[in-house]
């Protein structure tokens, strides 16, 4: 029995209640990333690690309900498409893939068999054709498969996932009393989960699809409501849901649809214990798909242990995922502690032969707070951000080359497409607020083959990357 129907009231009282919820929240943001309090995505339980009293589930396939996941009937125009033509397409779009029996690519909305409802939104919201990750990703996703997408931030990926999901919901039994969520979200960050929740909002709402966010640094009142009154999506970072999960406020019996967004930047945050505990709180026959901005072997390793006979669809160059020069480290620390940390960091680096080193800061303001305070402190450091003219970009620039200030301070986009061969360490003084600028940051040391040291310290986390020699 299908489970397509109009809930406005319950869409509007749901609307109500995450609006009292964010509006709360800036206030805890200072809590985040303590290495005793909460972390970036969640709380933690007071009694140890989140989700330490969760029991794992002993699965007896044969008595599961089964479910239907296989939605997907080619378009004929896809089905009879030229493989050359195929081949051409993904060369354009620089898609590659592994596995087998992986479907071809539909290039309009309308060879991807969505029902017309989430066409007209579609139209709506003024798409005009799929992303590269889209056209490959929704046949698979539809196909039921499990699947790994590695793509940067921008490239849609959240529409791959969310379109097939409210399908798989649509197709699903409807919601009994008590029962969790059928479609997981795992995202790293409340940002990023809040960003989904939007585009789960605008695509869900004309069947009814009810939706909550979970995350750490908001009371769990509104959220606990959320639950109570049945929500299909969940949207979630680990430890808030590890919470609800452990005081038996929702469950995952009915998730059959699971979904692992940023799962590179998960692990960089150390939620790889949390993400594990979920997973096996879930059936095992359901489909998961993961998306990632980069694949080191943290993130396959986790692929490996958690989905079956997957398609992987990589968009773009894995030349950054793949530098085995950069060496990353992490290190969980209190907002209040960075500067204390970055001064006996600096030590450590100066004392190096080789210590050219980029400082990555968030804001403008901050920069030239932390300059001037290295700068008092004896420290040869210059900075470069979007206030900065373009001959005081090149002073620096000039500077920072010749070794003269072998220290640089900047912001992201600011030091976006620096090309500086030999810097050693890179420092994130605060964590960067996308996998995209993670990655660029990263690559800002170990070029063109070199090594070198990369060092980051975040109120999130204190995360640094050192070059091997």
């Amino acid at each position: 029995m299908g489970r397509y129907r109009s809930r406005s009231r319950d869409r509007d009282r749901r609307r109500r209640s995450r609006s009292r919820s964010r509006s709360r929240s800036p206030r805890d943001r200072r809590n985040w990333g303590s290495s005793g309090g909460r972390d970036r995505g969640g709380g933690r339980n007071s009694r140890g690690q989140p989700g330490a009293n969760l029991r794992k589930p002993r699965w007896d396939l044969s008595r599961l309900e089964p479910f239907k996941k296989d939605f997907y009937v080619p378009h004929e125009a896809v089905q009879n498409r030229d493989l050359r033509i195929v081949e051409q397409y993904r060369s354009e779009k620089e898609i590659t893939l592994k596995g087998k029996n992986i479907p071809n690519p539909v290039f309009t909305f309308e060879e991807t068999g969505f029902p017309d409802y989430v066409l007209k939104e579609i139209k709506r919201q003024g798409f005009t054709e799929p992303t590269s990750i889209q056209a490959q990703g929704w046949p698979i996703a539809l196909s039921g498969r499990d699947m790994v997408g590695i793509a940067s931030t921008g490239s849609g990926k959240t529409l791959s996932y969310i379109l097939p999901a409210i399908v798989h919901i649509n197709s699903q039994p409807k919601l009994g009393r008590k029962d969790g969520p059928i479609a997981l979200v795992l995202a790293p960050t409340r940002e990023l989960a809040q960003q989904i929740q939007q585009v789960a909002d605008d695509f869900g709402h004309s069947s009814g699809i009810r939706n909550t966010c979970l995350y750490g640094g908001a009371p769990k009142g509104a959220q606990a409501r959320d639950l109570d009154g049945g929500v299909e999506i969940v949207i979630a970072t680990p430890g808030r849901l590890l919470d609800f999960l452990e005081s038996g406020r929702t469950n995952l019996k009915r998730c059959t649809y699971l979904v692992l967004d940023e799962a590179d930047r998960m692990l960089d945050m150390g939620f790889e214990p949390q993400i594990r505990k979920i997973i096996e709180q879930i059936r095992p026959d359901r489909q998961t798909l993961m998306w990632s901005a980069t694949w080191p072997k943290e993130v396959k390793n986790l692929a490996e242990d958690f989905l079956k006979d997957y398609a992987q669809i990589n968009v773009g160059s894995l030349q950054l995922a793949a530098n085995h020069n950069i060496l990353q480290i992490i290190d969980v620390c209190q907002d209040y502690e960075k500067e204390n940390k970055l001064s006996t960091l600096l030590k450590e680096i100066m004392a190096e032969s080789e210590n050219k080193t980029i400082v990555f800061i968030e804001t403008k303001r901050r920069v030239d707070e932390i300059t001037r305070k290295m700068k008092r402190d004896g420290w040869p450091a210059v900075c470069i951000h979007g206030d900065k003219t373009q001959q005081e970009r090149d002073w620096v620039l000039q500077d920072f080359r010749s070794g003269k200030a072998p220290i640089l301070v900047a912001t992201d986009v600011a030091a976006r497409g620096l090309d500086v061969e030999d810097v050693k360490f890179v420092i994130n003084f605060d964590y960067p607020s996308c996998s995209e600028d993670y990655v660029h940051r990263i690559g800002r040391t170990g070029r063109r083959q070199k090594t070198g040291t990369k060092r980051s310290e975040s109120g999130d986390q204190s995360e640094a990357v050192r070059a091997r020699r």
